[in-house]
């Protein structure tokens, strides 16, 4: 059986978009990795900062 023009076009098109899934997943985890890092930075700064102001009110 001979493919048709349309379903060559169809087939790479599907393939193009397979692609772009799976570069567009990569990218939602690697942003996904990356506000982990910057949650967990900004509650070891909160945490520092709480633990230091807690311990200047000690006499």
């Amino acid at each position: 059986m001979r493919l048709s023009v349309i379903q060559v076009i169809a087939a790479l098109s599907a393939a193009i978009c397979v692609i772009i899934a799976f570069i567009a997943a990569g990218v939602g985890l690697i942003s996904s990795v990356f506000m982990l890092l910057a949650v967990a930075a900004l509650g070891f700064i909160a945490w520092t900062a709480i633990r230091r102001a807690m311990g200047q009110t000690k006499p």
